[in-house]
């Protein structure tokens, strides 16, 4: 049985999750509160230190604390739910509110792979252009990246959520995740999401591949770099310094996603 758009937007999701394994929820609660909480901490700590600090305002950091804000901002959109459903018996999210939590969360995600890109580019202009980095790297063309990846995430969920919200759904509500996501939400459909399968591939491909390609082709750029310094202990120590924070972040971000 097939559910239009109205009577679906009054209704609700199960977000099944952890559900096959009840005896773990209470301890999974425990932990995933404690890394939260901790993620908020450090994440705050990031963003006042660089405000307050005036040593700290340069690009790196200027990035690092969009980037902190990002990665706060990312964790609450999906967190808070998954520790409602684990506390207790209740599941549910309702119609509106798993369309704000996918919106927000295909925003977030985007901007952050199109942010990892720009400072890699930042990375790339302190290694490889030293001698012309305040001018690549100046503070209007920074605020402009920012405001460039945040606003092109954004607008990149827009469209891709209202894809996913327009194809009709079955009565059957059981969404086999933690959170409103969009491959679990096509599988509810009873048309065919061939169309919408092929959305995500191509906005996979352009938030996601692409950005890792010039990722790894910024850093491919230092790399030549640090070979060169190879006699030079105390410059590769600074470059490493320089992009060994980024790269973990970039790691620990694109692994998953591939």
């Amino acid at each position: 049985m097939m559910i239009g758009r109205n009577s679906t937007a009054e209704g609700y999701f199960i977000l099944l999750g952890f559900s096959k394994w009840p005896h773990l929820e209470i301890t999974l609660f425990g932990v995933i509160l404690v890394l939260y909480l901790m993620t908020l901490t450090g994440n705050l700590f990031i963003i006042i230190l660089s405000y307050l600090d005036s040593r700290l305002h340069t690009p790196m950091y200027f990035f690092l604390s969009n980037l902190s804000f990002l990665d706060l901002c990312y964790t609450t959109s999906s967190i808070p739910q998954l520790l409602i459903n684990l506390w207790g018996p209740e599941k549910t999210i309702s119609y509106a509110g798993c369309m704000i939590q996918l919106y927000f969360v295909l925003a977030l995600g985007t901007t952050e792979c199109v942010l990892l890109v720009v400072m890699s580019y930042d990375r790339y202009a302190a290694v490889c252009k030293p001698l012309h980095y305040t001018v690549l790297m100046h503070p209007r063309l920074c605020r402009l990246l920012a405001m460039t990846s945040w606003v092109s995430g954004f607008t990149a969920s827009a469209l891709h959520s209202s894809f996913t919200f327009w194809v009709p759904l079955c009565e059957h509500r059981q969404v086999d995740h933690f959170f409103c996501e969009v491959p679990a939400l096509l599988r509810l459909s009873c048309v065919d999401t061939r169309a919408n399968e092929l959305t995500l591939m191509v906005m996979s491909s352009i938030f996601v591949i692409i950005p890792l390609i010039l990722i790894l082709s910024s850093y491919g750029a230092i790399a030549r770099v640090v070979l060169r310094m190879r006699s030079s202990t105390s410059g590769l120590q600074k470059v490493f310094g320089t992009c060994g924070a980024h790269l973990l972040v970039v790691s620990l971000f694109f692994i998953p996603v591939m």
